[in-house]
């Protein structure tokens, strides 16, 4: 028996869900104010078709907590982090970048704060 081939998505957006307790010094990128964000991208991929070749995953530290909430676009050969998302900004990153193909320059992580790769050796 063959298995079909399954498509690969375009994009992988992965968002940042670390909560951290009440009190503790590093910021969150999930509060009270900032909960609904996995949900408003989820919702919005699905309202433009787009669950399938964009695939969500909710993940855990991505170690940019002071520009939170973040989250990390990958397709086939980029990377980009947006900070300090709102649910405005997650729709304009969707359709700019996600359907345009063009990155929202304006919500990426500053320069100094995203260098390039660390090598493996």
């Amino acid at each position: 028996m063959t298995m079909p081939t399954i498509p690969q998505p375009t994009y992988y957006i992965f968002k940042c869900e670390q909560s951290s307790p009440p009190g503790m010094p590093k910021p969150s990128c999930v509060s009270e104010t900032t909960r609904s964000l996995f949900n408003h991208i989820g919702q919005t991929l699905m309202q433009k078709g787009l669950m399938g070749p964009v695939q969500l995953i909710r993940t855990s530290c991505l170690g940019r907590c002071q520009q939170g909430p973040v989250m990390l676009v990958v397709g086939e050969k980029e990377r980009f982090m947006y900070v300090g998302l709102t649910e405005d900004k997650i729709s304009q990153i969707i359709d700019e970048h996600i359907v345009g193909g063009k990155p929202v320059q304006e919500y990426l992580i500053p320069e100094q704060f995203w260098g390039e790769p660390q090598p493996l050796a």
